[in-house]
């Protein structure tokens, strides 16, 4: 974790912010080398139900299809 002094921290705030968006490496801001407050970056949120399994399994065979043929059904 990265340390800034406020005073460069107001100079630079635009750039720090883009920094620890682009890496996730938060920085402390320190007033006369003592910490006074953390830049992190954003949770990206909560995803939609919809896709949420994206890339975490894949279908290899036919899924609409019975397991067991219909002949060996037991039906009235």
């Amino acid at each position: 974790m990265k340390s800034v002094p406020v005073s460069k921290f107001k100079t630079r705030c635009l750039s720090l912010m883009e920094d620890v968006h682009k890496t996730g490496v938060a920085i402390v801001i320190t007033k006369r080398g003592k910490p006074i407050a953390k830049l992190v970056a954003a949770d990206e949120g909560k995803r939609d139900f919809i896709g949420r399994l994206k890339g975490v399994f894949q279908i290899v065979d036919d899924i609409e299809s019975p397991v067991v043929p219909a002949k060996t059904w037991n039906t009235f």
